[in-house]
């Protein structure tokens, strides 16, 4: 069965998202190559989709300024790039907020308290009923748990969790920026866990703990082998030559050059 987005042209979908970008290089025989003129006027091609584009360029100047545009491949890396920003964006703001649960929970663990042990007794006999011992499920002895630990054991649990969250939203910001640092922290960050998702599903596998595990590995290799960190398949200067023989301006200065 062929792969659905085989034949998507990436190219397309961001100009159609974001509008055409044309630019008018100095030198003319470049310009010829990148220029042509239709019934409607003067027409310009789009360094991203190459289609002709009616009207004024964009910019102009040198062909070495002209902006280098993510075409192709890079647009396909770039978009799930930011999906992974938004996995690590939701995951973030959550731990943050379960963090915050926790600081609030220290402070009002006297009334949390009264409330089990006005409701659990409520909730009991329906319990029973369905066959469930309430006070021996799983939720009820983590929050058991939680009121047996003291004040500073809970402090430095909420700092621990916020910081967590507050790397995600890191990797997160990093990631939909498509800076290089962040691709590294977010690499560096998910391969630091991985043993202890290891750890946890040696003792008490589940199928979502599976799937976390085999997520985050696949977003580690992508991380590194697409965007070649750690000096992999050539490492920076090897992505950026690469995205530099995919532009436009690129291709057609090689033309023009066999050309003459």
């Amino acid at each position: 069965m062929p792969w659905p987005l085989r034949n998507f042209d990436w190219n397309l979908r961001a100009c159609g998202l974001h509008g055409h970008l044309t630019y008018a290089p100095d030198e003319p025989e470049l310009a010829e190559r990148l220029r042509a003129e239709i019934a409607a006027g003067e027409a310009w091609r789009c360094l991203r989709c190459g289609s002709y584009v009616v009207g004024a360029p964009n910019g102009h100047g040198p062909a070495d300024k002209a902006p280098l545009i993510l075409r192709g491949k890079a647009l396909r890396d770039a978009f799930i790039l930011r999906l992974l920003a938004v996995e690590k964006g939701v995951r973030g703001l959550l731990i943050v907020l379960l963090g915050y649960g926790v600081w609030r929970f220290d402070g009002s663990r006297t009334a949390l308290r009264q409330a089990l042990d006005e409701y659990l007794p409520l909730l009991t006999p329906l319990a029973d009923r369905l066959g469930v011992d309430l006070a021996e499920t799983g939720p009820v002895h983590a929050i058991e748990g939680a009121f047996a630990m003291t004040h500073g054991a809970l402090v430095w649990i909420a700092i621990g969790v916020t910081a967590y969250g507050l790397l995600n939203l890191t990797e997160a910001l990093g990631l939909w920026l498509m800076k290089r640092w962040g691709e590294y922290v977010a690499a560096v960050a998910t391969s630091a866990f991985v043993p202890l998702e290891i750890y946890e599903l040696l003792h008490h596998a589940t199928a979502l703990k599976w799937f976390a595990l085999l997520f985050n590995l696949a977003a580690i290799t992508y991380l590194v082998w697409s965007k070649r960190l750690f000096g992999v398949r050539g490492g920076h200067h090897a992505l950026e030559a690469e995205r530099n023989s995919a532009s436009l301006i690129e291709i057609e200065q090689a033309a023009a050059k066999a050309a003459g």
